[in-house]
């Protein structure tokens, strides 16, 4: 772990997947609001979402539960990070660190793979675009043009 102030707190996390999630389903502040409002006692206001999304206020395990089910996914999917250091208020820890406590680590416990599998993809993504690793993609295609040019037509 390391000092405060080299990452983005839990709760920008999860704001910025909440924020994502929503787009992508194209629901207004509002409108995921009143989907809360159906697994919370009352709904959320488009002010308390617009917070939320932004990091401002703490998640409790209730709350977390209905955004899953309001925007149709995992609880740990809210808590995806892309890159980030997660600060904690003891410190930061790396974004492997906080992947791995994302995947569950029960051997007798069946897997949720596709948390596991969009967690995979997204690094083997990163790894993928790497210039260095760019680089040597179109060594390789050069490479084999020059060792199979493609027959002259007549």
């Amino acid at each position: 772990m390391t000092g405060v102030g080299d990452g983005m707190r839990v709760e920008e996390a999860i704001g910025l997947q909440i924020a994502r999630l929503r787009a992508e389903r194209r629901m207004s502040l509002t409108e995921l609001g009143e989907a809360l409002g159906r697994y919370l006692d009352r709904p959320w206001s488009r002010q308390a979402v617009h917070q939320a999304e932004r990091g401002q206020r703490a998640f409790t395990a209730a709350e977390l539960t209905a955004l899953a089910l309001a925007l149709d996914t995992s609880v740990p999917a809210l808590f995806r990070a892309e890159g980030d250091r997660i600060e904690l208020p003891g410190g930061a820890v790396s974004p492997e660190e906080y992947r791995g406590i994302l995947l569950n680590r029960e051997r007798n416990t069946p897997l949720d793979g596709v948390e596991e599998l969009i967690i995979a993809l997204h690094d083997i993504g990163e790894v993928l675009s790497r210039p260095a690793l760019v680089r040597l993609a179109r060594i390789g295609e050069v490479a084999d043009q020059v060792a199979s040019p493609e027959p002259h037509r007549t």
